[in-house]
């Protein structure tokens, strides 16, 4: 997921554009050749007709804008279709990433000695046609359509699921929260029932005087709150979506919950609610009206301490889905450089190589969901990385580990199942670094920390950046929560100290307004979109700058032999503390 500011309205249009499962072995470059024209990376668009796809184009051992653009171009073309995981288009892009891992002189790290994981993975696809999801309010059904009003799915992995008259509650926020003295299910028995709830945590109303003030906690995300329901023993659960807390448009629910919906198959005996769904705000509003509650005040209650949860008297929910289960198998794609002093100690770089894949578009004829900026621009910068990394004069002291994950828009899945499952010992990994949707906004005064004052590894970053008279700048928009919507968050949970810090937003010529605009514009124009597509007028020196800056503060962790922390006070310290103890 990538991150986003709120600061301004949507730019123009113009602005923004100047701005089946593969074989698990190491592929051949040499089946993958560029064609003669492609001589530097901004030619690969022009050049890419009629050559052999995907095919592997010279790069440079610097940090480059050509490569930049070879790469995202290469990554987000329609011949990828995506990059949906474990689709027959999509999961080539795993394929040619391990292609550009072996050309740029990295080892594997995968499975077995070659370059994947595999991640077993449940597919999961709603039959839309023969399903339906409607409530009533005293027996009058509210005629919901999917798509427009509501979507919904099962994380179940069953083929056929059904609620019949399901009595609704509403719970708030859906939040219990021990160490804030907040618990919205006190009182009610959900058992059984279908819980209404808000998108976000009390501190977003609040800000300062609940939770952790603006900033969203891991309370606020929707997959928590599908989480909570179920251990509450609901069997259905709605999220009102609503744009501001939620920090996405309507549209951005509609494209990421319709399709193919992924679970991992290790954990598909987890609990789960039988219906999981979100709806809009306005439906919102005609819900709570027919049974005699104002929308509005009722939001506005759920941020009191004392909120009480309250029966949606004569409401009722009733949907029957019928899915379509497939067992599918998509990768994680691994390479790295050995440290010549201690090799047995590791750094992390990552990023999620997948996107959406091809979907019903609602608004045009277009139905990929290309992905340029997310995550093609991330994943392009562990490329780079890596390739600086294992051409170095002086090799890094400890090693590095280069991770692309798959299914990172299905929930964080290729990453959870490498921190389940690392591939090196997390206790031996001593950082990582995390690469998430770079705008090309061109060269900064400044670099972008989500989840400002976390870590150590934010000491060495404003010292970099400080010698370049750069300077770090928090989260502007720590309301949305995207500290907990990348990758980064699953090692983090685990204790492994994080950095998530890939571009700036003051651009250093034209201001912090520009930056602005561009995020703006491209959340409101393109995040999740068929739209996300590589412009060859994007402005890439700031990849460029960002990506050299992580570099070097990355090798002051490879060169040394401290062992950067968390802060004091941080949610993750406890867990990497005992995860220490007793290492060597």
């Amino acid at each position: 997921m990538i991150r986003l500011l709120t600061l301004s309205a949507a730019a123009p249009l113009a602005l923004l554009a100047a701005c089946g499962a593969p074989e698990s072995e190491a592929p051949d470059a040499s089946d993958t050749a560029a064609p003669a024209a492609a001589e530097t990376g901004a030619d690969v668009a022009e050049a890419g007709a009629g050559a052999q796809w995907p095919y592997h184009a010279p790069t440079s051992p610097e940090i480059t804008e050509d490569d930049f653009a070879y790469r995202i171009a290469t990554l987000s073309d329609d011949r990828f279709a995506g990059r949906g995981p474990a689709s027959e288009r999509g999961e080539p892009a795993a394929q040619w990433i391990a292609t550009e891992m072996e050309a740029a002189g990295l080892e594997p790290a995968g499975v077995d000695g070659g370059w994947f994981q595999p991640v077993a993975l449940i597919e999961s696809t709603l039959d839309e046609v023969v399903s339906s999801f409607d409530i009533t309010v005293n027996g009058e059904p509210m005629g919901l359509s999917v798509g427009q009003d509501v979507t919904y799915w099962s994380q179940n992995p069953q083929e056929a699921v059904s609620l019949e008259a399901s009595d609704l509650v509403y719970v708030g926020y859906g939040v219990v929260a021990p160490e804030y003295g907040w618990d919205d299910y006190a009182g009610v028995d959900v058992e059984g029932k279908t819980v209404v709830m808000l998108i976000n945590d009390p501190g977003f109303i609040n800000r300062g005087e609940a939770f952790n003030g603006e900033a969203m906690t891991y309370y606020g995300r929707w997959t928590y709150k599908f989480e909570e329901a179920a251990r509450q023993g609901a069997e259905g659960a709605i999220i009102v979506h609503q744009t501001e807390p939620a920090s996405y448009p309507w549209g951005t629910v509609r494209s990421s919950w319709s399709g193919p919906q992924f679970i991992l198959a290790a954990g598909a005996n987890n609990d789960f609610v039988d219906v999981q769904s979100w709806i809009q705000e306005s439906v919102a509003e005609t819900l709570f009206e027919a049974v005699g509650m104002d929308f509005q005040e009722m939001a506005a209650a759920a941020a009191s301490p004392d909120f009480a949860p309250v029966e949606m008297t004569g409401a009722q929910l009733s949907a029957s889905l019928t899915n379509a289960l497939r067992e599918l198998t998509s990768d994680n794609v691994a390479g790295m450089v050995r440290g010549s002093e201690r090799p047995d100690e590791y750094v992390l770089f990552m990023a999620h190589w997948d996107h959406i894949g091809e979907r019903l578009n609602f608004a045009g004829d277009d139905q990929i969901y290309n992905g340029a900026v997310d995550n093609a621009t991330g994943t392009s910068a562990i490329l780079e990385l890596a390739e600086r990394f294992a051409t170095a004069e002086t090799p890094p002291e400890r090693s590095v580990i280069f991770v692309a994950v798959t299914a990172e828009e299905q929930g964080l899945l290729g990453s959870e199942y490498y921190a389940m499952d690392p591939l090196v010992p997390l206790d031996q990994t001593v950082a990582g670094f995390n690469f998430d949707g770079m705008l090309p906004i061109g060269p900064t005064e400044d670099i972008v920390v989500i989840g400002y004052g976390s870590s150590q590894l934010e000491d060495l970053l404003a010292a970099e950046a400080e010698a370049r008279g750069m300077y770090l700048t928090p989260d502007p928009s720590p309301e949305a929560g995207y500290y907990y919507r990348s990758d980064h968050v699953t090692l983090a949970r685990r204790g492994v100290p994080m950095i998530y810090a890939d571009s700036g937003s003051i651009h250093a010529e034209l201001g912090a307004e520009y930056g602005a605009q561009i995020e703006a514009g491209y959340r409101l124009e393109r995040y999740h979109k068929p739209s996300d597509e590589y412009d060859p007028s994007w402005d890439l020196s700031g990849f460029v700058q960002s990506t050299t800056l992580m570099y070097d503060t990355a090798r002051r962790v490879t060169d040394s032999e401290d062992w950067p922390n968390w802060y004091e006070g941080n949610e993750f310290r406890s867990v990497r503390d005992a995860q220490m103890e007793g290492r060597d």
